[in-house]
């Protein structure tokens, strides 16, 4: 099935043809049909599926369809969509802007963090499609430069997300500035009943579903591996990986900001350049960050999980996680930033002792388990945590006798672990390794 058969107007499907898309993902293939048939939709996908193009072809050309009979005069906002993030609203942004490149549709993004200068300009000047994060969004509102009275297409992307940085305030307020009359689309890379909840207050009863499975792209995509390895020695492990890859881009995922800045000060020391993208950084900070990794100036960016929603880098081969995410979606979600659309990627997990679990419930999830691999450096180091900890666990009560014959034979044990120690010279993936 090519964008033609399904229905998509030439001046989309030029802007398509020299961006280099030429068959549909699965996504927009169930997608773009609805929508281009006016249906609510709710769509259960992880990032990487093709998405944007999913909601935002569709937006484009019911906006240039409708142009002909639409008053003529200033600009009136057509669509909104709504999402989490800086990074992904410019990115959602940059995605309108070339599909919609010979359709004549002005578009701008508008977000916190920065003067809003520039973005009120815009607005005045007159947008039929504005993508924009809840709190500059609603700040905007209040202040006269936006009106959602016109507004024919929402979309709320990356609800779990939205919810999960507490925004579901601010979305309430959102959509009860809505008109009733409109067509409404809600994105969500997860379905709790609180989600589904949500989702019901923005769609008509009668809307369309769609689920992607996590499950399918991360095991037709992503070659997966995982290290077990010691809390202390990840920061070696990964240095050791970067300087045998031979990737121009990695991603690297820490599970808070401070250990972001942690991996990035213990990377400069050891020469790898390396910046650090979350919350705590300032707007400027992170897109002059994402811009240099985009650009090939940086080869190793740390981020956290909510800065990553927004990072969309062509070809990019290697996602490591520094630590892995106590919630089996994100993991799903971050592998998926390579292996995306109909490329290949590699994806190395390091797991520490009190993260086993986690690993449990991501295999669980993705329904395979992740390749380990065994001979690396540390090795021994990790069988050692594994084996402190067992005996922490079996250690008698206070008062109990025989305390010192029960460490013997976990001594013994450790000692044959650490003579088995293997090889220092394993690459990061099972291909290499």
């Amino acid at each position: 099935m090519t964008f033609k058969q399904i229905g998509i107007i030439d001046p989309i499907l030029k802007a398509l043809d020299e961006q280099g898309y030429s068959t549909p993902t699965p996504i927009q293939q169930q997608s773009i049909p609805i929508l281009l048939e006016n249906s609510d939709m709710l769509g259960c996908a992880q990032t990487g599926t093709g998405k944007t193009a999913a909601f935002g072809i569709p937006i484009l050309q019911h906006i240039f369809n409708n142009k002909e009979n639409s008053q003529k005069g200033h600009r009136k906002i057509k669509a909104l969509i709504v999402t989490p993030t800086r990074e992904l609203a410019i990115q959602i942004g940059d995605s309108f802007k070339d599909y919609g490149k010979h359709t004549g549709i002005k578009q701008t993004v508008i977000f916190g963090g920065v003067k809003q200068g520039s973005q009120t300009n815009a607005l005045r000047a007159g947008v039929e499609i504005l993508v924009a994060t809840p709190g500059r969004l609603l700040d905007l509102m209040q202040q006269g430069f936006i009106s959602l009275k016109d507004i024919e297409y929402f979309v709320l992307d990356e609800a779990d997300q939205m919810l999960d940085m507490g925004f579901v305030h601010d979305i309430k307020k959102i959509i009860a500035k809505l008109p009733q009359k409109r067509q409404s689309l809600f994105f969500s890379a997860t379905m709790p009943e609180n989600i589904v909840a949500l989702s019901k207050t923005i769609l008509k009863s009668d809307y369309k579903s769609i689920t992607i499975r996590p499950e399918q792209a991360t095991a037709d995509k992503v070659e997966q591996s995982l290290y077990f390895v010691s809390k202390k020695d990840k920061p070696n492990l990964l240095k050791q990986l970067l300087e045998e890859s031979d990737s121009d881009a990695v991603l690297v995922f820490t599970r808070t900001k401070h250990g972001a800045d942690k991996v990035v000060r213990i990377l400069e020391k050891s020469g790898i350049n390396a910046a650090a993208i979350h919350g705590n950084k300032s707007q400027n900070a992170r897109q002059r960050a994402l811009n240099d990794f985009k650009d090939g100036k940086l080869h190793v960016l740390i981020a956290t999980d909510i800065a990553a929603r927004g990072i969309d880098v062509s070809q990019l081969e290697l996602v490591i996680n520094f630590d892995l995410p106590n919630i089996p979606e994100t993991y799903v979600h971050r592998i998926g930033r390579t292996g995306r659309a109909n490329e290949s990627g590699i994806s190395v997990s390091f797991c520490d002792m009190e993260e086993r679990p986690y690993l449990k419930d991501i295999e669980k999830l993705i329904k395979q388990k992740v390749p380990v691999i065994k001979n690396h450096p540390f090795a021994a180091d990790a069988e050692t945590e594994v084996v402190v900890k067992k005996k922490q666990q079996q250690r008698p009560p206070r008062g109990s006798s025989n305390r010192g014959g029960q460490n013997k034979p976990s001594q013994g044990g450790s000692s044959k672990r650490n003579n088995s120690s293997s090889s220092k010279n394993s690459k990061y993936s099972g291909r290499r390794g």
